[in-house]
């Protein structure tokens, strides 16, 4: 299995809403969207519902390519009722943390 690099996944996007079932739906959409790694969890780690209450209902999700985030956002804008999230900033230079 390829070595875990979690600092390859450095383009974010950070989305808010106020629904915790929307939380969930967005960090699936990002595994999905991140299709090309070993490890796609690795983009939704550390936005459990605790972190998003305490990010003030916000998620920072991190993809390895800007081609996955935009997949992501188009996939959810497609998905979700609108008005359910919305994406707060981007980032091109923003790695994941390693979670465990």
């Amino acid at each position: 299995m390829p070595e875990r690099d979690d600092r390859s996944f450095h383009y974010s996007v950070t989305c808010a809403t106020d629904a915790p079932a929307v939380v969930a739906c967005l960090r699936a959409l990002c595994q999905h969207s991140e299709n090309g790694s070993a490890y796609p969890q690795i983009g939704w780690g550390g936005t459990g519902l605790d972190a998003w209450v305490d990010a003030g209902r916000r998620i920072t999700l991190r993809f390895t390519s800007p081609f996955y985030r935009q997949d992501f956002e188009h996939t959810a804008l497609r998905l979700l009722p609108e008005g359910a999230w919305n994406v707060v900033s981007r980032s091109d230079d923003d790695p994941a943390s390693r979670q465990r």
